[in-house]
C-alpha cells in the first residue's frame, strides 16, 4: 500500500539518486565530456536552480530579519531618546515661564516703594461662596493679617488668616472684600466691593461724577490697610440710568485671578523698612 501511494515520489527520488551517482562517477574518472555527463548535467540543472533559489531565499529572509531586528532596536532607542528630550524641553519651558513670572513680580519693587515678601500659591478656592487663595508663607516669614497681596501689575487682595507657615488671601472679587479706591483721571473716590464673576462693583459714586469705561482705578490710601496708588483695575461698565443716587459701575481687576501662581505680599512701607534696618545696625 505504501509503495502504491508513493511510487511516483520514490521513482523520482531513484532517478535523481542515479543521476547524482553517475555524475559523481563521471566527474571522478572521466576527464572529457561525454554524452551521459551532459545529459546528467542538463537533468540536474533545474533542480540545482530550485535548490539555489531556495537557499538564496532563506538567506535573504534571514538577512532581512536581522536587519529588521536591528532597525526595531534602533527605533526603540530613538523613541526613548526623543521622549527624554521632550521631557527635558518641557522642564526648560516651565522654568522659562516661571522665570518670566518672577521677573514681573520682582519688578513691583521698582514700581512701589515698599518691602515685599514673595510667596507661592499652594491652594485656591474660587467657588460661588468664597474667592480665596492659600500661600506658602506665614508668621515665621513676617506676615500679618491685613497685608496687601499683589501680582504684576497690581493688587489682588489682602491677607485674612495667617498661620505659622501659610496664609489665606481674600481676593478683590470676593463679596466680603472692600477696598477704598479712586478714579485716577478725576480723583473721584468710592468703595470697590467684590462682585464675583463681574469683578468689583464701585459703590457710592454720585451720578454727577465723571466716570467712563476704561478709567483706571487705584487705591485711595484712605484706610490703614492699602497704601495709596496701588493699581486695582479698569472701569468696565457704567450705568447712569439705574434708579438711585449713585452710578452702577463695574471694575475689572488688572490681574487674572484664576491663573495666579506666585504673589508678592506688601510687608511694610519703605520708610518702616529703612528705619528697621537702621535700628538693627
Amino acid at each position: 500500500m505504501f509503495l502504491k501511494n508513493y511510487r511516483t515520489v520514490i521513482l523520482a527520488g531513484a532517478i535523481i539518486a542515479a543521476a547524482l551517482l553517475l555524475l559523481s562517477y563521471n566527474l571522478r574518472y572521466d576527464a572529457g565530456t561525454s554524452v551521459l555527463k551532459n545529459m546528467v548535467l542538463e537533468a540536474a540543472a533545474p533542480f540545482q536552480k530550485v535548490f539555489n533559489a531556495s537557499v538564496a531565499g532563506v538567506e535573504n529572509a534571514w538577512k532581512r530579519y536581522i536587519h529588521l531586528v536591528g532597525l526595531e532596536e534602533d527605533n526603540r532607542k530613538l523613541k526613548s531618546k526623543i521622549a527624554a528630550l521632550q521631557e527635558e524641553l518641557i522642564l526648560y519651558k516651565e522654568g522659562n515661564l516661571e522665570a518670566q513670572r518672577l521677573t514681573k513680580l520682582l519688578s513691583l519693587q521698582d514700581v512701589y516703594p515698599h518691602r515685599f515678601i514673595a510667596a507661592r500659591v499652594i491652594g485656591k478656592e474660587l467657588s460661588v461662596v468664597s474667592k480665596t487663595l492659600w500661600i506658602d508663607k506665614g508668621k515665621t516669614h513676617g506676615l500679618k493679617p491685613g497685608m496687601p497681596v499683589l501680582v504684576s501689575p497690581g493688587l489682588i487682595g489682602r491677607l485674612t488668616d495667617v498661620s505659622w507657615h501659610s496664609s489665606k488671601v481674600l481676593l478683590l472679587i470676593d463679596e466680603n472684600s472692600n477696598v477704598d479706591v479712586l478714579i485716577q483721571r478725576t480723583r473721584v473716590q468710592g468703595i470697590a466691593r467684590g462682585a464675583g464673576s463681574l469683578g468689583c462693583a464701585l459703590r457710592y459714586v454720585p451720578k454727577i461724577q465723571d466716570v467712563k469705561e476704561g478709567d483706571v482705578v487705584v487705591t485711595s490710601g484712605m484706610s490703614n490697610i492699602f497704601p495709596k496708588g496701588l493699581l486695582v483695575g479698569k472701569v468696565s461698565y457704567v450705568n447712569r440710568m439705574d434708579t438711585g443716587l449713585f452710578l452702577k459701575i463695574h471694575v475689572a481687576p488688572f490681574a487674572d485671578l484664576t491663573s495666579v501662581e506666585e504673589v508678592m505680599v506688601l510687608a511694610a512701607e519703605q520708610q518702616e523698612s529703612d528705619q528697621r534696618k537702621m535700628n538693627e545696625e
